[in-house]
């Protein structure tokens, strides 16, 4: 069903039992999968595919140019997967060609009232970014991560999976998994024990992580406390996973608890 009032391009691949409200716009290279639903107001254009069953609220601009002075023109695109619910005011790019010429979107996220995503981005599955938060270019969001409202994530941030960010805050530094990060620069308050318990983790992984927390932030010098821990935690998958995350990008600084 698409309202007489909205302007879809002939060239716009549009499913079956998609939903387009009234003054809508959908430019030639849009590809709406099934049950997509366009509330009404709202603009989609460049080469953008939007998966089942994700619903696009009034006023939401995707897909238009990214925010980057570097970009000039060249082929990029914006994948957003299933299931997504984008609010009202949210705005999110395509890629740019230092970032791979593409920003992706995984299933099951919430963007809230006036978020942004911007160019290049990885947002894994079932995140939530609350109202008014921006992402900066190139930042990855693993699953399951919730951003609080009036955050805002610095470009090239990582924000590993089940980690929660307090509302207000200035994301400059990655995230962990699993962890619960404040302040106006951002800092580590503990672990998302809500979080890991509402995934139905074994209480004694949850409190094998937390031990591990405090052996790996003992210092600043957070290589040289994996190599103290040398394999202690092997045969639990939360700490292993904090310790490939840090391992894999040793360039960028990791969120650490004040003390």
């Amino acid at each position: 069903m698409i309202h007489k009032s909205s302007e879809i391009d002939k060239k716009a691949k549009i499913s079956k039992n998609v939903k387009i409200g009234p003054f809508c716009y959908v430019g030639p290279g849009v590809e709406l999968s099934e049950n997509v639903e366009l509330i009404s107001n709202v603009h989609i254009e460049g080469n953008t595919s939007i998966g089942n069953g994700t619903r696009i609220f009034p006023f939401a601009s995707i897909g238009t140019q990214p925010q980057d002075l570097k970009f000039k023109g060249e082929k990029n695109s914006l994948i957003i997967g299933e299931n997504n619910l984008i609010r009202e005011y949210v705005t999110i790019n395509p890629g740019t060609q230092g970032g791979g010429s593409k920003t992706v979107i995984g299933n099951n996220c919430l963007f809230m009232i006036s978020s942004h995503i911007a160019h290049d981005c990885k947002i894994g599955n079932s995140v939530i970014i609350a109202n008014n938060v921006p992402l900066g270019g190139h930042v990855t969001i693993e699953d399951s991560v919730v951003i609080g409202g009036n955050s805002a994530v610095q470009q090239f941030t990582r924000i590993g999976r089940l980690a929660m960010i307090g509302g207000m805050t200035g994301v400059l530094k990655d995230v962990v998994p699993f962890g619960l990060s404040i302040g106006n620069r951002n800092y580590l308050q503990g672990l998302n024990l809500i979080g890991l318990r509402r995934q139905k983790y074994d209480n004694r992984k949850i409190m094998g992580l937390d031990k591990a927390f405090k052996d790996i932030f003992a210092s600043k010098n957070l290589h040289e406390n994996l190599d103290k821990i040398n394999g202690e935690y092997k045969d639990n998958e939360l700490v292993s996973e904090v310790i490939k995350f840090i391992e894999k990008d040793k360039k960028r600084p990791i969120c650490s608890p004040l003390s």
